[in-house]
């Protein structure tokens, strides 16, 4: 049985994320508060598997009170909120870099055609956070990130071989801080562009995108159709969309039509990647569920490109980079700390 605690200061949304989760025989809600200073004094008494937090609140906002479980009594923590404002938005992105696993927006009405639907991947994103180990996290801002040792094999690398001509990194959950700390220290004067598929929940990459570029030293956009990637520049794939690369340097988009499946794919990138770039990529994978673009990392490597996963110490979720290294896509398995020193040493070698 997975114990849920539920924080939310709606009432009529409360009930319902109570209705949603008691339906499955394997979940069970224990607890239901309207503020985070009410779930952190719940946790002293009664500790759930998962929580699911709500970020504008009175007393306490979820913000503030993921930093206060996740640095003192951690527990998988589930950002359930509307995407329609952007303080939310930004509440949310910062709960995640703060150490929430993921965000999901909040399910739509039972009336609404895609109740069901909703409801089932709250369900599921329950199931799979129960089953994670989290650990108390210290939260740091770009400018204070650990540096880590000087690691040979990567120093010797960027020394050896000329510098790639496209960076692709494929992350999950876990994302907002590990991207933070991994293109900390890059500039605009970084020599390739870097590509970037970021699972996150409909409507809230814009936020992401925002906190990013206001915390880092290099420009970071959304994507659009068949624009020129350029050195010394961030683009994610947007909402909605396959977001490969061409061989002369530009974005191709794919609109999604599946229901079912992830989009956008770490794997639709690599594998564009491997082909149109083979040798002359660098590809990266990190924290996140599950073995999106694992496959395809290997179809990089296998193209002579060079391939990193992160390594298990490091990552949050050890899920996608895992599986990487389970079928030997990764030259080197690093830490995040480390990955950001070896696109550094890409940088001065321009």
């Amino acid at each position: 049985m997975i114990t849920v605690l539920i924080v939310e200061d709606s009432r009529v949304v409360s009930e319902y994320l109570y209705y949603i989760l008691s339906k499955d025989p394997q979940i069970q809600v224990i607890g239901n508060v309207s503020n985070g200073k009410a779930a952190i004094d719940f946790i002293e008494k009664m500790k759930p598997d998962v929580i699911t937090m709500d970020v504008d609140m009175p007393i306490m906002n979820g913000l503030e009170a993921t930093k206060i479980i996740m640095s003192s009594n951690p527990i998988p923590i589930i950002i359930v909120t509307a995407s329609r404002n952007a303080n939310q938005i930004a509440f949310s992105i910062e709960a995640l870099a703060a150490g929430a696993l993921s965000v999901i927006g909040k399910p739509v009405g039972l009336s609404h055609p895609l109740a069901e639907e909703q409801g089932q991947k709250l369900v599921t994103l329950v199931k799979l956070m129960a089953e994670i180990s989290v650990v108390k996290r210290k939260v740091k801002s770009a400018a204070k990130v650990i540096q880590a040792p000087e690691h040979p094999k990567f120093k010797q690398s960027v020394n050896r071989h000329s510098i790639p001509e496209l960076v692709v990194i494929g992350v999950s959950s876990g994302g907002p801080q590990t991207l933070q700390v991994v293109l900390a220290e890059i500039t605009d004067q970084f020599p390739v562009p870097i590509v970037i598929v970021q699972h996150i929940a409909q409507g809230f990459l814009p936020g992401l995108v925002t906190w990013l570029g206001k915390s880092l030293k290099i420009p970071v956009r959304i994507a659009g159709e068949s624009e020129r990637l350029l050195p010394g520049a961030i683009y994610f794939a947007p909402d909605g969309h396959f977001m490969g690369v061409t061989k002369r340097g530009h974005v191709k988009m794919e609109k999604n039509t599946e229901k079912n499946g992830l989009c956008p794919s770490v794997a639709y990138l690599f594998r564009s990647a491997a082909k149109e770039y083979g040798s002359k990529a660098l590809g990266i994978i990190l924290t996140g569920m599950g073995s999106d673009g694992a496959k395809e990392l290997k179809l990089m490597r296998d193209a002579g490109a060079e391939t990193i996963a992160q390594s298990k110490d490091s990552a949050l979720i050890f899920g996608m980079p895992g599986v990487a290294v389970e079928l030997g896509a990764a030259k080197y398995v690093l830490s995040a700390e480390e990955i950001g020193k070896f696109l550094v040493e890409i940088e001065k070698k321009r």
